[in-house]
C-alpha cells in the first residue's frame, strides 16, 4: 500500500430497521482513501492475511476451498465485544474487481448480505460498504447493546482501512 497526504474524512453511518416479519438493521459506511480502487480492493478481498490489521474485531480471515470470485468463500474469525468469539462465513455472489463485490452471510451468528462498491475519483476511490443484517443464536440473545457495539466496530473498520490503505 502506499502512502497519500490528504485524507478524507469519513462520511457516516445509517442504521436503520427494515420489517419484513423479521428485523433486519443496515449498516451504510463510507470513506474516501487516497488510493486507487484496485489497490484498496486488494486489501479488502485479496490479502486477507491483512484483513485484522485494519478490521480489529477478527482475529483471523481464510479463503475456504477456492481462490477469491464469484462463490468463494472466506471465514472469519471473530472477536466480539464482551469476549465472545464467533465465526462467520461469508460467500460472494458478485465479484467485479474493482468496482463491486457483494454476497451473503453464509454461515455463522450474522443473516443477511453485504457489498463494497468503489467509485474511482481524482486519483482516489470513495468505498460504500453497505449490509442488511439480523442476529442470530447466541447474538441475537445479546440484544441491541451487541448490534450497536458491532455498528460502532464497522464504521472503527473503515477508518482503520482508511489509515491502513494510505500509510502502507
Amino acid at each position: 500500500m502506499r502512502g497519500c497526504a490528504g485524507a478524507a474524512e469519513v462520511l457516516g453511518t445509517v442504521a436503520d430497521t427494515v420489517i419484513d416479519n423479521r428485523t433486519m438493521t443496515r449498516i451504510r459506511e463510507e470513506v474516501s482513501i487516497a488510493a486507487p480502487p484496485a489497490e484498496v480492493w486488494v486489501a479488502v478481498h485479496e490479502d486477507l492475511d491483512g484483513v485484522p490489521r485494519w478490521a480489529d474485531y477478527l482475529r483471523r480471515v481464510s479463503a475456504l476451498g477456492r481462490q477469491p470470485g464469484k462463490g468463494a468463500r472466506v471465514l472469519y474469525e471473530l472477536e466480539l465485544p464482551g469476549g465472545m468469539r464467533a465465526d462467520l462465513v461469508l460467500e460472494y455472489t458478485e465479484w467485479d474487481r474493482p468496482r463491486r463485490a457483494a454476497g451473503r452471510f453464509a454461515d455463522g451468528p450474522l443473516q443477511g448480505t453485504w457489498s463494497y462498491t468503489y467509485r474511482e475519483r481524482n486519483g482516489g476511490t470513495d468505498l460504500l460498504y453497505e449490509m442488511d443484517y439480523e442476529m442470530r443464536g447466541l447474538l441475537r440473545l445479546a440484544g441491541g447493546a451487541l448490534r450497536t457495539r458491532y455498528e460502532e466496530g464497522i464504521r472503527r473498520g473503515m477508518r482503520m482501512l482508511k489509515d491502513y490503505v494510505e500509510t502502507g
